[in-house]
């Protein structure tokens, strides 16, 4: 009787230590969840994001590095920084944003 009730203790806590590693994988470290099933394709978001770009070489580079931490790129070539939390959060050491 107690081996019994120690195996199945020990199964729920297994199982709940599986499903709390799952979760932090679901979740990156801006507190956005991320999709494993809709990877988007980061060279096309970003070549479109930036194609007015002045500095068309610096912001492809820091787009693709945004859009490979949150999987997302906002539409539009400026602006609609917020339809990405994770992207519109993100800053550099010097607090200024990363992103384009």
């Amino acid at each position: 009787m107690a081996i019994s009730k120690a195996v199945i203790a020990s199964v729920l806590l297994s199982l709940l230590f599986l499903h709390l590693v799952q979760a932090d994988e679901m979740v990156d470290g801006y507190g956005s969840e991320v999709s494993s099933v809709g990877k988007i394709n980061c060279g096309a978001a970003c070549a479109a994001r930036c194609r007015l770009a002045s500095r068309h070489k610096m912001c492809i580079r820091a787009c693709g590095t945004c859009c490979a931490r949150c999987n997302c790129v906002p539409p539009g070539t400026s602006g609609n920084q917020k339809d990405c939390p994770c992207y519109y959060y993100m800053t550099t050491h010097g607090g200024r944003r990363k992103c384009p």
